[in-house]
């Protein structure tokens, strides 16, 4: 199972970690992809990080705030949001995939946690 957590609510400008927790098997098998679904509105990836730790942004919007990071002696991985802008409210959700494509299928999808960026 994976499950995101850590979302909140913060304010403009602020930054956020959320991660990512695996249990029953081993992330490092795995690349992870996030993505968000906010309110009314369809599914976005927003980027992917490999098994190496290298990332592939899928969203503009995210590129240059938001990073990813992995620490496989505890089977998390995270996503760092910084400068948070109120259109990165939504929740957030994290999967496994075999690789960092837009082509792939979740192989193991988490539970998602809600970013709420707000004054």
């Amino acid at each position: 199972q994976l499950q995101a957590y850590g979302g909140g609510l913060v304010q403009p400008g602020e930054s956020l970690r959320v991660s990512c927790a695996a249990s029953g098997f081993t992330l490092d098998d795995y690349a992870i992809d996030w993505f968000r679904q906010a309110p009314g509105k369809e599914r976005e990836r927003v980027l992917c990080i490999g098994r190496l730790g290298f990332s592939t942004y899928y969203s503009d919007s995210v590129r240059g705030r938001f990073t990813s990071s992995r620490d496989n002696a505890k089977n998390i991985v995270y996503l760092q949001m910084n400068s948070l802008k109120t259109e990165d409210t939504a929740v957030y959700y994290c999967a496994a995939v075999r690789v960092c494509t837009l082509k792939s299928s979740y192989v193991y999808l988490g539970q998602g946690t809600l970013v709420t960026v707000s004054s």
